[in-house]
C-alpha cells in the first residue's frame, strides 16, 4: 500500500511539475516578486498532494516566534535539513523565501528552469570564500527588499539521528546585516527519508525556534547557538530519532 501511494504521489509530482516549468518559462517578462509568487504555487499543489495523497501532514510550533515582517523587513531561517519535504513546505509557510541552492540544481528540467527563473541565490559550493561573499551581497540586498531567506548550515540533507559541521553562511550574512536568525527543527526525515522514493504517512512538526540577534557575536559564535538550540531540540521533540545511538 505504501508503494502504491508513493507512486501515485510521485506521479502526482511529475504531471504536474511539466507543464509547470513550462508556464515559468513563460512568466519570464513578468517582474518579481509577482513572477516569484506564480512559478512557486506549484510548491502548494506539492504539499497539498503529499497530504491526500500519501498521507503526510504538517503542524507548526513556535509561529509566534517569527518577526512581524511590517517591523523587521526579511529574516534569516537557519533549519534542519532530512529531506525535500521541508524545501517545499517552507515556502507555502513563510513569505517571499529565497534559498541558497547549489547551482547544479539548474540543469534538471522543468524544476531547474523554475528556480532559476525565481531568482533566488545559486552557488557554487566550490568556491568557498567567494561564494559566501556572494551569498552577503546578494542576500543582504534580497532581506533589504524584504525577502526572507532560508539556509540550511548543515549544507546538505542528513540521515535522522545525525549531524554534520554547521556551517556559518546564515550568520555571516547575520552579522554583515545586522538581521536576526530564525532557528528552525523539524522531523521530516520520519516521513519523506533522503534518497528513496517511498513515503511514510504521518505528521512532520516544524518548531521555530526564538530569533538570535548577532549583536556582540562573531558568525561562528551565533552559529554555535543556532546549533546547541536545533540539536537540543531535535533530541528533546523527536527522541525515537537517536534511540539507536544511545
Amino acid at each position: 500500500m505504501l508503494a502504491l501511494r508513493s507512486a501515485v504521489y510521485l506521479l502526482f509530482l511529475t504531471v504536474t511539475v511539466i507543464p509547470w516549468g513550462i508556464l515559468s518559462c513563460l512568466t519570464f517578462p513578468i517582474r518579481n516578486p509577482r513572477r516569484y509568487e506564480i512559478i512557486t504555487l506549484w510548491t502548494t499543489m506539492a504539499i497539498w498532494g503529499a497530504r491526500h495523497i500519501a498521507g503526510i501532514d504538517y503542524q507548526v510550533i513556535g509561529r509566534e516566534n517569527i518577526p512581524d515582517p511590517r517591523k523587521h523587513g526579511g529574516v534569516i531561517f537557519l533549519s534542519k535539513h532530512q529531506s525535500r519535504y521541508e524545501t517545499l513546505l517552507f515556502r507555502t509557510l513563510f513569505r517571499h523565501m529565497c534559498y541558497v541552492y547549489k547551482h547544479e540544481l539548474h540543469w534538471i528540467p522543468f524544476f531547474g528552469w523554475g528556480i532559476f527563473l525565481c531568482d533566488m541565490i545559486p552557488i557554487n559550493r566550490a568556491k568557498g570564500k567567494e561564494a559566501l561573499e556572494q551569498v552577503a551581497e546578494i542576500g543582504g540586498a534580497k532581506l533589504k527588499a524584504g525577502w526572507n531567506m532560508i539556509l540550511f548550515p548543515e549544507g546538505t540533507r542528513v540521515l535522522p539521528g545525525h549531524k554534520r559541521r554547521y556551517k556559518v553562511g546564515g550568520t555571516h550574512l547575520s552579522v554583515a546585516t545586522g538581521v536576526s536568525v530564525v532557528p528552525i527543527a523539524h522531523n521530516a526525515g520520519d516521513v519523506w527519508p533522503r534518497d528513496r522514493w517511498i513515503k511514510t504517512p504521518g505528521t512532520v512538526t516544524v518548531v521555530i525556534g526564538a530569533p538570535i540577534a548577532p549583536t556582540g557575536l562573531t558568525p561562528e559564535e551565533q552559529m554555535a547557538k543556532v546549533e546547541d538550540w536545533i540539536e537540543a531540540e531535535m533530541r528533546a521533540r523527536f527522541p525515537h530519532q537517536y534511540a539507536s545511538k544511545r
